[in-house]
């Protein structure tokens, strides 16, 4: 049986724009998402082992403390600082060490020395270690020279981590990094937020659903659904393979009813046409708004909701679906999945290319960084699918005028910072 899924709720109208609104700025579009999409509230019990990717839906904390017991940061001599002072000291030494995982069982006495390794528990007696590299030793003895700091190259207990400490707020998208300090403080159970289903669905006569299946000149491989599917893992989500469908609605229409996801991202069919069957069935029997944003490439982006649930119409071009996807899909989805609003990592950088702009459109131009200058795709054109793979990331020009020529600052996205990998 099929795990019942709680989409956000979200008003019928909540995508509509404003009455005389026609072409929406960037900035405009992404302010009203961020307003009206809703968090996931379904939240589920994971290991940290298999809890890459999630959410956490409340804070963690620390069941331990991070080192449990203060402990040795160097190889070296371990003694009681108060028994040392100025100039040449020398200590006694006592027989065995102290290794991480083989505490010294004794006491060390005051004026006394004790071997200690890296990681090892502090012996009674000891408060501060000298360095192996900067002591004298004999069979008997260990010299150095005074004074020592302190406390010097000794780990307090619970120096990183105090128990009881929030060692991750709620909202924070766990990581390999973030792992190992749930483990280092015993945290065997973290409660996250349900991860976020998200279905990719193709439409198009034109469309065949796989490479390797023959085709006729008219026709054309679907580059978006592989594409998009691996976007939405690559941040963090279930991606849900919806299939392909032909332009018939009523096919579109049993597609998107059987989806058990918390959103949809279809592909082509978004724009007003007579064969954007998309959007007139969402029209129909959803609730759609269509956006005209001032955007290239792009422009047509449709968002409607489908039995309650959120759907992001892309265009059909990849070029084009990609850049929505990157710039507005992807802080809509992190906002649903509980990790809150995402910005797009943005990098200042001198341009490798001229360029004279028009007001009107923002414009994302494919590019890759070469010795720290960005540099552009040959051709500006949308069907250049191969500047999708030549790139590593996207210039950002803005919604004005503007005259960019070799050394210009210019805004640069590189597709690490849009969870594109």
């Amino acid at each position: 049986m099929s795990q019942k899924l709680t989409p956000p709720r979200l008003r019928d109208d909540c995508f509509a724009m404003p009455q005389g609104v026609s072409w929406v700025p960037v900035d405009d579009a992404l302010a009203r998402l961020r307003s009206v999409m809703v968090p996931l509230t379904d939240k589920v019990l994971l290991h940290p082992a298999n809890a890459l990717g999630a959410v956490l839906a409340v804070d963690a904390v620390a069941m331990r403390s991070n080192p449990p017991r203060a402990n040795s940061a160097v190889d070296g001599y371990g003694f009681a600082h108060a028994a040392t002072g100025q100039g040449v000291q020398t200590l006694p030494l006592l027989e065995g060490a102290a290794a991480a995982g083989q505490p010294f069982a004794g006491a060390v006495p005051p004026g006394s020395a004790i071997r200690i390794l890296t990681g090892a528990i502090l012996p009674a007696g000891v408060d501060t270690i000298v360095l192996e590299e900067d002591c004298a030793i004999n069979a008997t003895h260990v010299a150095f020279d005074g004074p020592v700091k302190v406390r010097a190259n000794a780990r307090a207990a619970g120096e990183d981590m105090a128990q009881g400490g929030i060692a991750l707020r709620a909202g924070h998208r766990l990581r390999a990094p973030d792992l190992a300090l749930m483990s280092a403080l015993n945290i065997a159970e973290l409660q996250v937020f349900r991860p976020l289903r998200v279905g990719v669905l193709s439409t198009g006569d034109e469309i065949i659903a796989a490479a390797g299946q023959p085709a006729e000149p008219h026709q054309i491989y679907d580059a978006n659904r592989p594409m998009l599917l691996s976007l939405v893992k690559g941040w963090g989500y279930v991606p849900v393979d919806l299939g392909h469908v032909r332009d018939d609605e009523s096919e579109i229409a049993a597609r998107l009813d059987s989806a058990n996801v918390d959103v949809i991202l279809t592909s082509g069919g978004a724009s007003a046409g007579d064969e954007d069957h998309v959007s007139r069935l969402l029209r129909t029997r959803g609730t759609l708004s269509s956006w005209r944003i001032a955007v290239k490439p792009g422009r047509p982006l449709a968002l409607a909701l489908w039995n309650g649930v959120p759907v992001f119409g892309l265009p059909g071009n990849p070029v084009a679906a990609l850049v929505c996807a990157a710039i507005f899909a992807r802080p809509s989805l992190s906002l649903m999945s509980g990790a809150g609003w995402v910005e797009p990592l943005v990098m200042t950088v001198p341009a490798a290319f001229s360029k004279s702009k028009k007001p009107g459109r923002r414009e994302y131009l494919r590019a890759r960084l070469v010795d720290g200058r960005a540099e552009v795709f040959a051709s500006e054109g949308s069907g250049r699918i191969s500047s999708l793979a030549w790139a590593d990331g996207l210039v950002e020009l803005p919604d004005e005028a503007c005259k960019v020529s070799s050394g210009t600052p210019v805004r640069f996205l590189p597709y690490a910072g849009l969870g594109i990998f």
